[in-house]
């Protein structure tokens, strides 16, 4: 009888837990699965790590996405009801007094500083204050509606049932803005009410073709190499350095013939440094490196002149690895990576971003660092020590995208501080010049950029130029009119398929003004760890989109800039960076840029001329373009979309005005293919690349 009675207890314990609702707050969910155009979801805090305020008032629990935004939740049936409170998100600085509403300046809130709405946009005219819809959504059925929602805006509350609902969506629809971005949207407070013993958890919404990480790139062979570039551009009697990219099995012996004089060779590190040569001229420098396993010979031209640049820019660049929080602890460590793997092979810039500033300018004007690089000139002379190149940034307005202080009014002051630091390349973001510029004609979009010119000129050194101001008035035909080694063509790119079809796959229109000294720069690489906070994640680009990046870059000569944590290097990144037949087509001393030759509904080819007579093919699975329509249940993928799987693609070699038959290589695994008659056909993966070059047979 005590058996029996014991048997009925568990089960009516059992029964009643089973009924027992029990709750999950969404920011316990797998934030990371939220699909986003840009930047990445936040726990009780914004991008820039300020508290959540909706409307003045502050929350301590909930979630920040950028708009769009959308999230799919896996119910199993066992929802309850669904409770949150939604609004734009206000943006502040923390340790600044500027407030800032939704929205952005040029840099996109994914770590930059956003701006109050009305804001100058880099186009010109005033930012629309962005507004945007929450939904929430069932089983193809929308549950709950905001209605369109501002700037300023008291949050709405979400209470709703959701019982007997499988899948559960949340979607923030951008309504207006200008550019990539929406605004911010905070969800506050949201949690679950379910029952049962499976909590609900996030899925993904993407179709992804499940394909590994697979380093495509051979392994670093032991016998000694010269790498790219095989060309370098400086002005006369200036502060030189140059580290030779040699690979090999160390220690490495380097040996330069014709060396001018004022240049001295490290030959244990292959690092050229000293002062340029006091004439224009050519010198062709005849290096041999050697190691247990053999020597290798080439040769490099040093062009001394008035070019810079004269191949695309290699380096990294601190803002896609932590925005403003970066610090010199972080700058240091990039550099040592750098060094140790990456120099090689031709990776030669550490460019700090925007962040590094003090508050405030001395009373003479003289502009100095914050605490977080209390020894910039110590930390630019380590930079050297590595003979790498050292790179810092600015804007030509009162203040920085990261409302930071700026360079107006004291362009040529700054320029010598950064000259004494030991700067070698300046990125020059245009920010909060809009505020006062005089309008969009040729002669003001030029002004700003012409000042600063003449200051770098004034200075010591050679001091590549880089324009950052988002392809305003066609930059592209008038950046090299005022020294301009690169300029950025887009806005900020994401780390998402969609932001690389928006940068990279929109280079049709400015390859004529490209060459030696004068770069379109579709802004930097987003591939590794990678984020605009110290919330640094994997790039949610999967491998195949990665491939495609690195490779589209490379035809398009664009500069090279890696904007990931360089302390978490791993494997897959290191062998997307180190693979030298991949850089010598970005390295080509040509300086050619890859034109578009066909477009179909789901692919493109682009082909690039280089200086031996071959040319390098990208033959690219884009996929069908997404719809850009609002509707909020085609948004989601509710299990009918499946993942895509490769396809053949074929070029016809007349497209490429090419005749006769032509070997094919492929450039990631360094091995030929085969030589064929009109054609090639071969099998891609879906958003991913075959990289192709094709050579004529003799």
């Amino acid at each position: 009888m005590k058996n029996v009675i014991l048997i009925c207890c568990v089960f009516l314990l059992c029964s009643f837990s089973g009924g027992t609702e029990k709750t999950i707050w969404l920011n316990e969910l797998d934030l990371t699965l939220f699909d986003l155009e840009m930047g990445q979801a936040m726990k009780d805090k914004t991008m820039m790590g300020s508290p959540i305020v909706i409307s003045g008032v502050t929350y301590e629990n909930g979630v920040v996405v950028s708009a769009p935004a959308k999230y799919l939740i896996d119910l199993n049936g066992n929802g309850r009801r669904f409770y949150a409170e939604v609004g734009p998100c206000e943006m502040k600085f923390p340790g600044r007094p500027e407030a800032a509403a939704p929205g952005g300046d040029e840099k996109t809130p994914s770590g930059n500083g956003a701006v109050p709405s009305g804001s100058p946009m880099p186009g010109g005219g005033q930012r629309a204050a962005p507004t945007m819809d929450f939904y929430v959504l069932g089983d193809k059925q929308v549950l709950w509606h905001s209605g369109t929602m501002k700037n300023g805006d008291k949050a709405k509350i979400v209470d709703i049932e959701i019982a007997g609902i499988k899948k559960l969506a949340l979607v923030v629809v951008s309504i207006s803005s200008r550019g990539p971005m929406g605004g911010m949207a905070a969800l506050a407070n949201g949690k679950i009410t379910y029952s049962g013993d499976i909590a609900p958890k996030a899925i993904a919404n993407k179709t992804v073709s499940g394909n590994a990480p697979q380093i495509l790139t051979p392994a670093e062979s032991e016998q000694p190499k010269i790498n790219f570039p095989k060309v370098v551009g400086a002005t006369q009697s200036k502060p030189f350095i140059f580290p030779i990219p040699v690979t090999g099995k160390k220690p490495l012996l380097v040996t330069v013939d014709n060396l001018p004089e004022g240049l001295t060779l490290d030959s244990s590190t292959g690092i050229i440094s000293g002062t340029s040569p006091a004439h224009k001229g050519s010198f062709i420098l005849n290096v041999t490196v050697k190691n247990s396993h053999g020597e290798a010979k080439d040769k490099i031209e040093l062009k001394i002149g008035d070019l810079l640049a004269l191949t695309p820019p290699m380096g990294w660049n601190s803002w896609n690895a932590g925005g403003m929080t970066v610090d010199q602890v972080k700058i240091r460590a990039a550099a040592d990576v750098i060094a140790d793997k990456l120099r090689g092979h031709g990776w030669a810039f550490v460019n700090i971003d925007d962040g590094w500033q003090a508050d405030k300018r001395t009373d003479e004007g003289l502009l100095l660092t914050n605490q977080k690089f209390s020894d910039i000139k110590g930390m630019g002379d380590y930079i050297h020590s590595k003979g790498l190149r050292f790179g810092i940034y600015s804007s030509p307005g009162p203040q920085t995208c990261g409302r930071a202080l700026g360079s107006y009014q004291h362009e040529f002051q700054d320029a010598a501080t950064w000259a004494k630091w030991g700067v070698d390349y300046l990125k020059y973001d245009w920010c909060s010049y809009r505020n006062i510029s005089g309008g969009n004609s040729l002669d003001e979009l030029q002004k700003p950029y012409k000042i600063m010119q003449e200051a770098i000129v004034k200075t010591n050194r050679d001091i590549v130029y880089s324009l950052c101001q988002y392809g305003m008035g066609d930059v592209w035909k008038w950046g090299a009119d005022v020294n301009g080694n690169l300029w950025r063509t887009t806005m900020d790119i994401q780390d998402n398929w969609k932001s690389i079809l928006n940068t990279g796959f929109t280079q049709t229109n400015n390859a004529d003004f490209a060459g030696p000294g004068h770069w379109n720069d579709p802004d930097m690489l987003v591939i590794g760890t990678v984020g605009w906070s110290k919330d640094t994640k994997p790039t949610k680009l999967s491998p195949d989109e990665q491939y495609s990046h690195v490779s589209l870059w490379s035809l398009l000569s664009s500069p090279l800039l890696i904007g990931c944590e360089m302390d978490k290097l791993d494997n897959f990144t290191l062998g997307l960076v180190t693979n030298d037949e991949v850089i010598g087509v970005n390295q080509d001393v040509l300086g050619r840029q890859a034109k578009l030759i066909k477009k179909g509904d789901d692919f493109q080819i682009w082909a690039k001329d280089l200086s031996d007579g071959s040319k390098v093919v990208g033959i690219f699975y884009t996929g069908d373009s997404e719809s850009s329509a609002n509707d909020p249940v085609k948004m989601i993928n509710w299990g009918e979309k499946k993942a895509e799987s490769a396809r053949l693609i074929s070029v016809d070699f007349n497209l490429l005005g090419l005749t006769g038959r032509q070997e094919v290589r492929n450039l990631w695994s360094q091995k030929n293919i085969g030589k064929y008659d009109g054609s090639f056909e071969t099998e891609v993966n879906f958003h991913g690349v075959a990289l192709l070059k094709l050579s004529a047979v003799k």
